[in-house]
């Protein structure tokens, strides 16, 4: 039988180091083979799960061969991939072998079924922004968000934050996080952040355990610059900037600087793709008390 495929060259990344993701993998393989779709497997992926004499490549040569990046895995999984495919312009679709699964909406019971679908060009895309963070001669990007915090210190920190040149306030805490709407629904959410829906261009910034209560969560233009400038009797080298929790910077010269990454994420959906739906299962909204 003939396949119309929209996508014709996948890339497959396995979460680290999880075997349960093994059987999710080879169920995706397959139905791609019988489809008739070249594949790439990540390197990493490869090295731990070789599947069906697959060629191996690292990332950044899926996301110049490929149209589509296939991830197994958690949403961390996707958020590591997502920033390194990001200036790519590849699609990105997510199965879902981990917990929450905000980004990773494609459930492992419907692998077979989701797949069919998508590859017949049902599906709905939607694009996503990206961070960048800039500390001294360093740089990385986050899709969920930035987080100024302490390290190894059992004390506040003293910043100052600017945003667009002026001055928003300075404050003492554990930390500021810096979300996309993306990340609205992760650490942000956690630290008293809004939910922001991913259409909006715009980012969050939530204090950490503020010494004053009266420090609340701001929302601001997604284009707008957002400076940090670590003050007071704090040392700079007792300052990280985490990005998705997964790279971490050094303070650098006491100046981080926050903008909008050039590129965005282009993130693929089952056709009947539903946020609030997500919200609702994923927060346990609407359930009726015991």
């Amino acid at each position: 039988m003939a396949f119309s495929n929209l996508f014709h060259y996948a890339g497959i990344i396995g979460k680290s180091g999880d075997p349960t993701v093994l059987d999710a993998l080879q169920r995706l393989v397959a139905i791609l083979q019988r489809r008739g779709v070249q594949m790439l497997l990540e390197a990493g992926t490869a090295a731990r799960m070789p599947l069906g004499g697959l060629a191996a490549a690292e990332l950044e040569v899926i996301g110049e061969r490929c149209d589509i990046a296939i991830v197994v895995g958690g949403d961390g999984t996707l958020l590591g991939t997502a920033s390194r495919l990001s200036d790519y312009d590849i699609a990105l679709l997510g199965i879902n072998r981990g917990r929450l699964g905000f980004l990773t909406d494609v459930s492992a019971e419907d692998l077979e079924g989701a797949i069919e679908r998508i590859f017949d060009g049902r599906f709905r895309q939607e694009r996503r922004c990206l961070l960048r963070a800039e500390a001294g001669a360093q740089s990385a990007k986050a899709f969920n968000d930035v987080v100024l915090h302490k390290w190894n210190i059992a004390r506040m920190i003293e910043f100052e934050t600017y945003v667009n040149g002026q001055f928003v306030n300075v404050q003492r805490s554990d930390g500021l996080i810096v979300s996309t709407p993306t990340g609205s629904t992760a650490y942000a959410l956690s630290g008293g952040g809004p939910l922001v829906h991913p259409d909006l261009n715009a980012s969050v910034l939530v204090p950490i355990c503020p010494h004053t209560l009266s420090n609340r969560p701001i929302v601001v233009d997604g284009d707008a610059e957002i400076e940090i400038v670590i003050c007071g009797h704090t040392d700079y080298d007792q300052i990280r900037i985490t990005c998705d929790g997964q790279i971490v910077l050094p303070a650098g010269d006491g100046r981080i600087r926050i903008v909008k990454h050039e590129h965005q994420v282009r993130l693929i959906h089952p056709s009947d793709y539903d946020y609030f739906n997500i919200l609702r299962v994923k927060l346990g909204w609407s359930e009726h008390p015991a």
